[in-house]
């Protein structure tokens, strides 16, 4: 007991004095200027935050005795994990607003008391976060949330929550829309002209196809879940990995995959479409230049910003009618923010704004067994080692609908789902009332599309 009480004090000394160390280094010129995105709280940040999320750091010369060193790289792993500022303050776009998902993180650990932890404290007292501190950074986020991300639509006692009510549309230019959704209906796509994207992405299916994997082009299957096109606009990045940076290079992924719709590049593509004189003459009104791989995803691009459900009964209640929901499913949505789920699900679609780690808490991968390609998540696309099991929060709007879960589609339930992300994202079990009481919040995120309730068969539990 004595052994292990030194080695716990030598850690989080080591850290505490880690801190000073990483503080001089984030205030390197190489990323200072970004630090404007936290202009209301970068003292803070830079002092309290920056030593346990930021890559940037070395540790110190005595990390190096035996023991210590394993203990404070796993510390530090564990923080980047579960939120790297480095994402913000480093690789991101220095001109674009600090994003929603880390807003969110910001804010729970704030709430709840829980950064920095408690064995950091016990040594470094100096680390603790002041009330004032504390309301600076809610008041941060608050201000962050209301020039960069309000939709204007959501009543002022709900204007600060971590998500928004969907408008009830998108800037468009419709003749592009027109020609997209035809694009999007027309299995010319496909290599055999037997599959369409709306094959996988089936309208009365809310926007997927219920299956496990779906079937490509010579009843082929691929390992990852299709997710849903529905509210896909709101989405930060496209697909689980999020190689597509937007909606049209993830239009122009499916029609040249070999096992979804295996065509061999754009002239195959074009070379049928040509032949559709009325179609072509449409085409070449809109698009000058005529056919080509580009103005094609474009043109389905933009029909996809149209695949909207507003109107949920959610969004009613944000927007200020209490009646919308009961008291059950108010209690569901708080429990919802109380277990961290709304520090991911976040934005106007519940999602679609970082990429999370499976086994943050615990190892889902060796508790399911059968491993899959696309468990590697988003390693895929940028080939960082960081990046292994991290996938793109999915957008849980319709979420009743859109079953199976999970990008590997082995979840069949809500009530799982829940109790999945409780005991592997968030590390807190959710009891079986309470998970009852989230079900019966995140029923209410089903939507209108073209002012209908949209059509699906709920999931049973």
């Amino acid at each position: 007991m004595k052994d292990w009480k030194r080695m716990f004090l030598c850690s989080v000394t080591a850290a505490a004095a880690l801190t000073a160390v990483v503080a001089q280094q984030a205030s390197a010129a190489d990323i200072k200027p970004p630090m404007a995105k936290f202009s209301m709280v970068s003292d803070v940040v830079m002092e309290k935050c920056m030593a346990c999320h930021s890559r940037n750091y070395d540790l110190p010369f005595y990390a190096k005795i035996p023991g210590i060193r394993q203990i404070i790289e796993q510390d530090y792993r564990d923080g980047l994990r579960a939120m790297d500022l480095n994402a913000e303050l480093v690789e991101a776009d220095a001109s674009k607003p600090v994003g929603e998902t880390t807003l969110a993180k910001m804010e729970w650990v704030i709430n709840n008391n829980t950064m920095p932890p408690a064995k950091f404290t016990v040594v470094h007292w100096s680390s603790r976060l002041s009330e004032e501190e504390k309301k600076l950074i809610r008041d941060w986020v608050r201000t962050t949330r209301a020039e960069f991300y309000a939709t204007g639509t959501a009543a002022p006692r709900h204007a600060n929550e971590p998500v928004q009510p969907i408008p009830q549309s998108l800037p468009v230019n419709a003749a592009k829309v027109a020609l997209g959704e035809k694009l999007f209906n027309d299995k010319r796509l496909s290599a055999d002209d037997t599959l369409a994207c709306s094959g996988c992405h089936v309208y009365d299916k809310a926007g997927t196809d219920n299956s496990r994997f779906s079937e490509g082009i010579r009843k082929q299957f691929g390992d990852i879940n299709a997710p849903t096109v529905f509210n896909a606009a709101f989405n930060r990045w496209q697909f689980w990995d999020g190689r597509a940076a937007d909606l049209q290079e993830q239009a122009g992924g499916p029609p040249m995959n070999p096992i979804e719709m295996g065509s061999k590049n754009w002239e195959e593509i074009i070379a049928k479409l040509e032949k559709d004189e009325a179609l072509s003459a449409e085409f070449r009104a809109v698009y000058a230049d005529g056919w080509n791989g580009k103005n094609i995803t474009d043109a389905i691009a933009e029909y996809e910003k149209t695949l909207l459900t507003p109107n949920s009964r959610f969004d009613k209640w944000l927007m200020g009618d209490e009646s919308a929901l009961s008291k059950d499913e108010v209690k569901g949505y708080e429990l919802f923010k109380l277990y961290r789920c709304a520090s991911c699900h976040v934005g106007k679609g519940l999602g679609g704004q970082s990429f999370e780690y499976m086994d943050l808490k615990a190892d889902y991968f060796a508790d399911r067994g059968n491993p899959l390609g696309s468990d590697k998540g988003r390693i895929g696309a940028t080939n960082k080692e960081e990046d292994l099991h991290r996938f793109k929060v999915p957008n849980l709007r319709n979420v009743e609908l859109t079953h199976p879960y999970m990008h590997d589609g082995t979840v069949t339930t809500l009530d799982e789902s829940v109790a999945i992300m409780g005991k592997y994202l968030s590390g807190i079990p959710v009891s079986d009332a309470d998970r009852k009481l989230i079900v019966s919040f995140l029923r209410t995120l089903t939507g209108e599309y073209q002012g209908k309730p949209l059509t699906g068969k709920p999931v049973e539990r």
